[in-house]
Order: structure tokens, then sequence, then C-alpha cells
């Protein structure tokens, strides 16, 4: 791939794959086609959720609260999620089986205890900045590639951003897996494909690059 170009892989921990504490199911059938990806790009980011224990998006920080109900902060509404990810731990680690030697950056978001963040690029008050964009933009990347967990969340507000920010912007769905909360996978595309978001295959790019 040329060196315009990065592949973003989204929160591939052990919390969002089978065993961990915000688990979605078969998470881990993604992460050979990730790896095989991972050959086929000069320009690889990794991102991981990094909470601290006291997060507000934490359902055991609300007393009275289940988890997947819902609050409003200032910043609008906020899903309540179990304890995930939390800084230091096991389940905040990559997923062992993620092979992406050649990854220059790892990006840690939802490291503020008071602001939740899917997304790779911007939290969820839609203000404070992960410092990503910069990053690429300084390193003359206008093309974005999305894998990652989960569909419906992280990639899709990952996605989003990306383009409102200027991206070229694709997500390789056979390399995401989505929760799919009341319908949240469909939506989720929908709000993609509206703002601009390319949807492809692995296949794809494997293809072009042997073409």
């Amino acid at each position: 791939m040329q060196n315009n170009v990065v592949l973003l892989v989204v929160d591939v921990q052990r919390g969002f794959t089978p065993g961990g504490n915000l688990a979605v199911a078969n998470a881990d059938q993604i992460i050979p086609n990730i790896n095989v990806l991972g050959q086929y790009f000069n320009n690889i980011v990794l991102t991981q959720d990094w909470h601290p224990e006291n997060h507000i998006s934490f359902a055991d920080n609300h007393s009275g609260k289940a988890v997947y109900d819902s609050i409003q902060l200032d910043y609008g509404s906020q899903v309540l999620w179990p304890s995930h990810c939390v800084q230091g731990t096991a389940d905040a680690e990559l997923h062992p089986e993620l092979n992406l030697p050649t990854a220059q950056l790892i990006i840690r978001k939802g490291t503020h205890a008071h602001i939740d963040s899917y997304s790779a690029f911007l939290e969820a008050d839609q203000k404070t900045t992960t410092g990503l964009a910069g990053y690429l933009k300084e390193r003359g990347i206008d093309t974005v590639f999305i894998a990652g967990i989960a569909t419906d969340f992280c990639v899709a507000w990952t996605a989003i951003d990306a383009c409102k920010l200027g991206f070229k912007t694709y997500v390789i769905s056979d390399a995401t897996k989505g929760i799919d909360l009341h319908g949240s996978l469909q939506h989720a595309w929908q709000d993609m494909l509206a703002a601009g978001v390319k949807r492809i295959l692995v296949k794809d790019i494997v293809q072009q690059q042997a073409s």
C-alpha cells in the first residue's frame, strides 16, 4: 500500500474478545483476517481502550444502575457498560493472537474518567481529541482503512469521524465484528454509508495488491 494510506485497527483487546469483560461474540475470529491485512500496509496504527477504574461509563460506578442502562451526561446519552479494559489489567491487553509487528503507533482512548471515547479521533464530547488526526495528516496520510471491534460502536464512530476530518475512509467488514445491541449494527452501517464511508472486504484489498 502507498505511503498515504493507513490500516487503523480498533480495540482488538482481550476485553472485547471471548473471555473478556465486554466480550463481543466470535470477535476473535476476525484476528486472522487482520493479520493478513497487516502484510499489505506500510502504515499501521492500533487503538486501545484504556479506562481508569472510576470511568463514568462503568455501570458499577453508578448506584442503582445496571449494565446497558443509559444515563444523561453533559455531552448526551451514555450507555453504561461492564467494567472493561481497565488500565494495566490483562483485560486491556492487545489480543495475544494479533500479529502486527510493523505497527508504528498505539493510540490509547477513554483515559479521561468523565468522558467516554468510542472514536479513535474524538472523545464522546466531540471536542477532546486523541491527536490521531494530526499524526496522520503530518505524515501525509489521507486514506484510512479500518478494522477491529466493535463495528457498531468504536469502529463506526471512528469511521464517521475520519470522514468528517477529510480522510477517504473504508471499513473492512469481514475484519470487524459488532455487538448488535437492539439492531445497532444495521443502524451503524446506515450511518457510516450516509457519512461517506466505503464498505469493502479483505479479498478486495488482497486482489488489488495482487493485480
